[in-house]
């Protein structure tokens, strides 16, 4: 144990705080960084100079707090998300991930538990002990998919308050079928649980994938949690939203802190979704690189997962940690989850995918 762990186990920690790590994927900085799923792409000049008028008109009032109910961000979320929704329907926060807390704030808790089914992300066991919620790992087939079917049972067997599906999953990539959540669901009515939907990824989904947004009329414990880190290139401004009935954002408000969206946060984001046409052509850029990655890794022998999301997830590896750093000596980092045979890369520019694909040939010995 370090001085610093020492020193930390001193403290009157809760208890189920005591030992664990905080979130974070290796931060080194390399050229090409292709390992925390962000958008690689630079903003278009015309969304910067946008977003910057709209700073620019917000730091005029930096001395007031902004709007406690951010009215203007939630009407233009409202009308990018279709589906009928309202205002009424949408929350904002620092980040998905605040949003992800916020619901267990509101749902969660002691006595109370968190499912989702592994391997999946890895910060909801963090959220699930920063919020005194306990986390029942659900499981996944051999190949990672989740069926309808094993989801519904395992959550009748294990009756959780809270289930969190990651739709597309991360770190394997693949959307789950609409029939997964539903079944989720009725079988959380059951027990009245709540069960959200987290669509980090939703708008590189491929063609035939359909959002849960699609499944939120009629259902009052669905949540769908999105965020404009990813397509909008917004991972800096840390922006996280959430769709769902009017009541659940009712419930949200009891635990939200006041005016906890910044009023330079708020001009970022509204800059960013009057500007959606632009930010939405380089999700499509991005499509078409990470399909590029899936058929060049097949033709490497490589077992990449079908990917609804901008990055890849494949196998086949003997060892991956070698292929790791091999790709780090060239400047180039990817993400290693851990597990077994496996790496991570996300979808970069056409020259980022290119690095990474040459020279993942000849840490293979294959021709590029």
């Amino acid at each position: 144990m370090n001085d610093r762990s020492e020193l930390l186990s001193q403290l009157p920690l809760r208890e189920n705080l005591r030992g664990l790590s905080p979130y974070g994927a290796p931060q080194i900085d390399v050229p090409i960084q292709l390992n925390v799923n962000e958008n690689t792409h630079p903003l278009p000049t015309t969304v910067v100079e946008a977003i910057a008028q709209e700073v620019a008109k917000a730091a005029t009032s930096l001395n007031r707090y902004p709007d406690r109910e951010f009215t203007e961000l939630r009407e233009l979320l409202a009308d990018y998300l279709g589906h009928g929704l309202s205002t009424d329907n949408i929350w904002a926060a620092n980040g998905s991930n605040e949003i992800l807390q916020q619901i267990l704030q509101a749902f969660g808790g002691p006595g109370r538990s968190l499912m989702s089914f592994g391997p999946t992300y890895s910060m909801y066991p963090l959220l699930a002990s920063g919020t005194d919620t306990a986390y029942i790992a659900g499981k996944r087939a051999e190949d990672f998919t989740l069926s309808a079917e094993s989801a519904a049972e395992q959550v009748r067997k294990n009756k959780p308050n809270i289930v969190f599906l990651c739709s597309p999953n991360n770190p394997t990539g693949t959307a789950l079928g609409l029939d997964v959540i539903t079944e989720v669901y009725d079988a959380m009515s059951e027990h009245n649980g709540v069960v959200i939907v987290d669509e980090a990824y939703a708008e590189f989904s491929l063609a035939n994938t359909k959002s849960a947004l699609t499944l939120l009329e009629g259902r009052q414990r669905l949540i769908v949690s999105r965020t404009m880190s990813k397509a909008f290139g917004l991972a800096g401004a840390r922006v996280g939203y959430l769709a769902a009935a009017p009541e659940v954002t009712d419930a949200i408000r009891l635990v939200r802190l006041p005016y906890h969206l910044s009023a330079v946060t708020q001009a970022t984001a509204i800059a960013a979704l009057k500007n959606i046409e632009l930010l939405l052509a380089q999700v499509e850029d991005i499509k078409t690189q990470r399909d590029r990655i899936v058929e060049r890794l097949k033709s490497l022998g490589l077992k990449p997962s079908v990917s609804d999301s901008n990055f890849v997830f494949f196998g086949g590896l003997e060892d991956p940690h070698a292929i790791w750093e091999g790709l780090l000596e060239a400047g180039i980092i990817v993400r290693d989850n851990g597990i077994p045979g496996t790496l991570r890369v996300t979808a970069g520019t056409e020259s980022e995918t290119t690095a990474f694909l040459d020279r993942l040939a000849e840490l293979l010995g294959a021709d590029k």
